[in-house]
This record gives structure tokens, sequence and C-alpha cells, in this order.
């Protein structure tokens, strides 16, 4: 049993950063497709986010950036080197799909800790921001050489 249970640990850290930065790249890309398209379920609720904050511009405008703003953080996963521009990105973009759960609750809850499925669709980025923190935590310092599983 020990030696399963050392070779699944050493397969884990072998593989958890290129597992994270595959997971972030297809969430990303596939949604961000999704809105390109015109088919995302979570149109509407960023529209409705849009006009109670950035109403400045037209929304067709903010939504095609905000689309191709995803897909190019899900594309920046997958190029060594750009992780740490990656990070910055993602965390930018999660800060703003976090706030549907304090302007829009009519949308995101349905009671007291009782989220509705945009509310769960919302607070599933925990698993996000643990797999960035995964993928950060691997980082050299600058100067330093990449480690061999990035």
């Amino acid at each position: 049993m020990e030696k399963i249970d050392n070779y699944a640990i050493n397969l884990f850290r072998r593989t958890e950063v290129p597992l994270s930065r595959i997971a972030i790249f297809v969430v990303y890309f596939w949604f961000g497709f999704l809105k390109i398209i015109g088919v995302s379920p979570a149109g509407p609720m960023v529209q409705t986010l849009f006009e109670r904050t950035l109403n400045f511009m037209p929304f067709e405008a903010f939504y095609a950036g905000f689309s191709f703003f995803e897909i190019i953080i899900g594309i920046l996963f997958l190029i060594r080197g750009m992780e740490r521009l990656a990070l910055g990105l993602i965390y930018i973009h999660l800060i703003t799909t976090v706030l549907p759960l304090f302007l829009l609750p009519h949308l995101t809850w349905q009671g007291f800790m009782v989220p509705t499925l945009e509310g769960q669709y919302i607070i599933k980025n925990i698993l996000i921001v643990a797999a960035t923190a995964v993928i950060g935590s691997r980082l050299k310092p600058r100067g330093e050489s990449l480690p061999a599983n990035n």
C-alpha cells in the first residue's frame, strides 16, 4: 500500500502544475468562446452587471472584449514564461466575476447561503483560485530558471 501511496503522491507532484494550467485554459477558452458565439448562459447576468456598473460604452463592444479577455487568459496559461501575466489578468477577471454575488443578489441567491445556479457558477471560482495558487507557488523568483514540470 505504501508503494501505491508514494506512486500517487509523486504523480500528483509531477502533474499538479500542468493539469492546473490545462484546466484553467479549458474553462477560460471554452467559456470565452461561448460568449463570442452568443450562446453563453452567463450572458444575461454579464449584461445586467454591465448595466449597473459600466454603462458608459456599448454593451456589445464590452462583451466582445470581455470574451476575448477570457480566451487570452486561457491561452496565456499554456505558454511557459507567461504565468505572471496570466496570474495578474486572471485575478482581475476573478474580481469582476465575484461582483454579482454582492451587486446582483436577486440573480445569485435564493436565500441566506443558498446560491442560485448562477451563484454556484460564481462560487466555484474558488477552485480556480486554488489552481492559480498551485501555479504561482511553483514560480521561481525572477532571474532563476523554471522547474521542469511547469
